[in-house]
């Protein structure tokens, strides 16, 4: 299959099996690029993409920026806190008004689940969905898979646990999609209070102890505890969150085997892992960070290839 047989990608659960494979061939290529003196391919130099963060990022935005300016694409920043929205402006108004400066992509974080999906059905651009509320966040759940690949050689078959705020964590349910459509098994491990009532629907087991997960899997992803989406109490401390279901390196080098660790980002250090974690050889957070570059290189050069027809 030489293209994508979407037009957006607003979610992991939209994405075929073909789709992840095309997206990791083209991401290989990339990586290639990226490594070289000049890290410039000229392939989207007729292509506009407007970047649209209503919410706070830093690693994502800055990601998809570097890969749009890798592959030669003019772009428009627009951060929401200095923006009209601030006056009431609705998101398709705001939408639109950029998409009259002839914009062909929008790449949009928003607070709310689903904003891609509304935005798809009533702007003509191709919308990537760089996270949307406890929804998606599917370049992500993309650059987690691929970073396991390398690592191991295939993603089919491996046992991975995702740890941490399962319930607030739009990187965990695009993960559960991504993984389970690419044939690995999957666990996931919290505070009962942060496990989502649907998890079972989703074929994936719980484990509430964080030794016997850690024991059963190849990979685990650490999560960040959101805070800022909490509106009440989940667990009684940080340091109770930390003694139960964070990871040192006591507990790394205690295990029958060599694992590999994962996280997202930002890391709160000393929550979830420690920094002797975060810093060990089996640590691929820095890998996930360099592959994120082009793992977004590939899904908006594949979804430009299909404006451009």
């Amino acid at each position: 299959m030489s293209e994508l047989s979407v037009n957006h990608l607003l979610g992991i659960k939209y994405l075929q099996k073909s789709d992840i494979d095309l997206i990791f061939n083209t991401a290989d290529h990339f990586k290639e690029v990226i490594n070289r003196p000049i890290k410039k391919v000229p392939s989207l130099r007729d292509i506009t993409i407007a970047n649209l963060f209503f919410e706070n990022s830093t690693r994502t935005r800055l990601s998809f920026e570097l890969a749009e300016k890798r592959l030669s694409a003019d772009t428009i920043n627009f951060s929401a806190a200095s923006s009209s929205v601030k006056k009431g402006e609705t998101l398709i108004d705001t939408v639109n008004n950029i998409l009259s400066m002839k914009v062909d992509m929008v790449v949009m974080r928003h607070p709310n689940p689903g904003a891609g999906i509304f935005l798809s059905k009533h702007v003509k651009a191709s919308i990537v969905n760089a996270g949307d509320g406890a929804h998606e966040h599917p370049t992500q759940a993309l650059l987690d898979s691929y970073s396991i690949r390398e690592r191991l050689g295939e993603v089919a078959g491996k046992n991975v646990v995702i740890v941490g705020d399962i319930l607030h964590s739009r990187v965990a349910l695009s993960n559960i999609f991504a993984l389970k459509l690419q044939g690995a098994n999957v666990k996931v491990c919290g505070p009962k209070t942060l496990i989502p009532k649907y998890i079972d629907s989703l074929d994936v087991e719980v484990e509430t102890n964080l030794i016997k997960a850690l024991e059963w899997c190849d990979v685990a992803n650490m999560l960040r505890v959101q805070n800022e989406r909490m509106d009440i109490s989940y667990f009684p401390s940080t340091r109770e969150y930390t003694q139960q279901f964070g990871l040192n390196k006591k507990i790394l080098n205690s295990l029958n085997k060599e694992i590999i660790v994962m996280h997202p980002g930002p890391i709160n250090r000393g929550v979830e892992i420690t920094s002797d974690v975060a810093d060990s050889d089996q640590a691929i957070i820095l890998d996930q960070v360099q592959n994120g570059v082009a793992i977004r290189m590939a899904a908006i050069y594949l979804l430009a290839s299909k404006i451009k027809q």
